[in-house]
Order: C-alpha cells, then structure tokens, then sequence
C-alpha cells in the first residue's frame, strides 16, 4: 500500500481510483462496510481504492482542545486502512489553502487533476469547501457532466443503531470495551514504542514501560487492567494508567504500563496495549507511599479480575462491559456527559462519510 502526502504528490496516483474521503476515525465496522463498498467497484473498474483523510481531521483544525479525542493515531489509522482493502492513502494537510478551496475547486484540484477519480463514495450529507456549499448534488452534478460516478455510503447498524466514532468514544469513556470491540470488530489498543523517562515506578518497587501519547484530548483516562502483546509475541497481563500522572507532575500525557511476572528491558521495542477493565481514575497523592500502596491495591484488583474475568471468544480478551467498583457508580455520569459533548451532528457528519 502507498501512502501519499500533500496535493503537490497526487500525480503519483493520477492513473484512476476508486476513492473515498473522510476521517476514518478508528476504522470501525461501519469505515470497513464503506471500504467494502469500494472494492466492489475497485475490481469492477480495475483501478486501485484510494482512501482520502486529512491531516489534521477538520474538527481539531477548527476546534483545537475542544475535538472529540482520536481513536487511532495516524500510523495506526493506515495501517487498519490497508488491511481492509486501500491500496492507496492519500493524506492532504488541513490548512488555510486546503480550507480555503471552493466547492468546485477541491472537486477540480483534488478528485480530477489529483485523483483522476473514476467512482467516488462519500456520505449523502458530506459537505465540503470554504463556503460549504460542497455537497453531494454537487459531486453528482460534476460526476455527471465528466464521466466518474459518485454513489451514497450504506449504512452500517448494530443493534438497530449506525455505528460510528462518536459510539465508540462512549462506550470506551464507559469502561465498556467489550460492546466497543463490538463496534470496532476487533478490541480497542493502544501502541507505540516505549521510551525511556523518569523511571520512578522503580523506585517504588513497580517498573513500569511508558508510551508517549498525543498532546490531544485523551480517549481514556484513568487506571486499567490490561493486556499487553510484545513485538516478538510474548503476551502479558497488568496494570497500565493513562493520563498526567499528576502525582509526578508530568505535563504530557502517558500510558505508563506494569506488566505482571516481567522480567527485562523493553526500551525502544514496540507495544501494544489492550484495556480490558477500568479500575479507578487518576488521583493525586500526597506522598509516593500513598500512591505505592494504591498500585498494590490496583494490582490485586487486576489479578482479581484477570482470574475470573471470561473471555470475549470473538476477541481472546476478557473485555469488561463495564467498570469495576466504585468506577460502575459514575459509568452513566460519564455516558451522559460524553454523549452530549461528543456525538453532536456535526461530528458525526465529519466522521469518515457520516460513520
């Protein structure tokens, strides 16, 4: 699969597409549905299937800290692509140039000159250009007047409910990772590389590995029994926190990982982390003997867990329907306020097609 970046590259794959545009945001079931629905007109048309997304998505352009949280990173984002069938991503980066087009002139620039598109599939309410006026009797208008198709996504439901990234930021504030894996088709993960830091999980007797995580608004927050595969296989159980560590004071955010019955050094290799249960959110302590005897609490409730815990057999992971404890007291607390903060309209409209 190519990776393509910027408008100035497009003539790399102006051999003719099939192409979708949208955040693809977790690639969920409904991303996939869509991603399905090109192939079909891919290998009709023997052309390859292009994905389009933006860089940053368009709701953190205008909306900074106050855009939903990223389900998947970039990296992460084309790597679910091309399992499910892009041969192609584009990425276009969204500045004042790109926002700045007309609805006509993304439709020339982009999907003509650039794309040289041959069907395109998009949301019926997808709107686009600075004036908005960019929409789908548009692309039909042009489809029809230069020879590309252009045809409405089908709607994806689980449960009798469309399926989207607004649902599945819910469910995961919620603690309720396994109706998410449900959603996404697989269960939710966090990766990366680990790195090096200040190493005072040490010092306490409870190392820990530490993956950076994106300056953004946080998808999780909060203390997790999870389950953890290794670049090489290995697989393990623990605990992992997600946040500022505000005990520490740190100013970026962190997964900070401690992975039961490890012995070894995992800098520089590569990690994936899977929360299973949510434990409790993060707490500032008054001293590291109070925070001490808290992991110790935290890791006996994991094992707790992790031993009685059935596994999800569609996702060979014990994937809590909601928190533990005192945390299942304030689960619909957070459902209502995540829903309402997170699945307005206009998000849903930018989320990949409507989905």
């Amino acid at each position: 699969m190519r990776v393509i970046r910027g408008l100035h590259n497009l003539a790399a794959v102006n051999q003719g597409c099939v192409a979708t545009i949208g955040n693809f945001d977790g690639v969920h079931r409904g991303h996939q549905a869509i991603l399905q629905q090109c192939r079909e007109h891919a290998a009709r048309l023997g052309v390859p299937l292009t994905v389009v997304v933006f860089e940053p998505q368009p709701r953190e352009y205008f909306a900074g800290d106050q855009a939903p949280p990223r389900l998947t990173r970039l990296r992460e984002k084309v790597r679910l692509l091309g399992e499910h069938g892009a041969e192609q991503v584009v990425c276009l980066p969204f500045n004042n140039a790109l926002r700045s087009l007309t609805g006509r002139e993304f439709i020339d620039q982009v999907l003509i000159e650039g794309l040289n598109v041959k069907h395109l599939v998009v949301g019926d309410d997808f709107r686009f250009g600075c004036d908005r006026q960019g929409d789908f009797a548009l692309l039909a208008a042009v489809g029809r007047e230069r020879g590309f198709g252009v045809e409405h996504t089908r709607t994806f439901t689980v449960e009798g409910e469309r399926v989207s990234s607004s649902r599945v930021r819910t469910l995961l504030a919620c603690g309720n990772f396994a109706a998410a894996a449900t959603l996404l088709g697989r269960a939710y993960s966090v990766g990366g590389r680990v790195v090096r830091d200040q190493q005072l999980g040490r010092t306490i007797g409870v190392p820990t590995a530490n993956l950076p995580l994106l300056p953004k608004p946080l998808t999780l927050r909060g203390v997790y029994a999870v389950a953890v595969s290794l670049e090489d296989g290995r697989q393990y159980q623990g605990v992992g926190n997600v946040g500022f560590r505000p005990t520490v004071g740190s100013r970026r955010p962190t997964l900070e990982v401690h992975l039961f019955d490890f012995q070894g050094d995992l800098y520089g290799q590569r990690m994936t982390v899977y929360p299973c249960a949510r434990l409790r959110g993060e707490v500032k302590f008054d001293d590291f003997d109070a925070l001490k005897a808290q992991i110790e609490r935290d890791q006996c409730q994991a094992h707790r867990y992790f031993a009685t815990a059935v596994t999800d057999r569609n996702h060979a992971l014990p994937l809590a329907s909601a928190p533990l404890g005192r945390e299942a007291v304030v689960a619909e607390k957070v459902a209502f306020k995540t829903t309402s903060s997170d699945s307005s309209s206009a998000d849903d409209a930018a989320d990949a097609n409507n989905g």
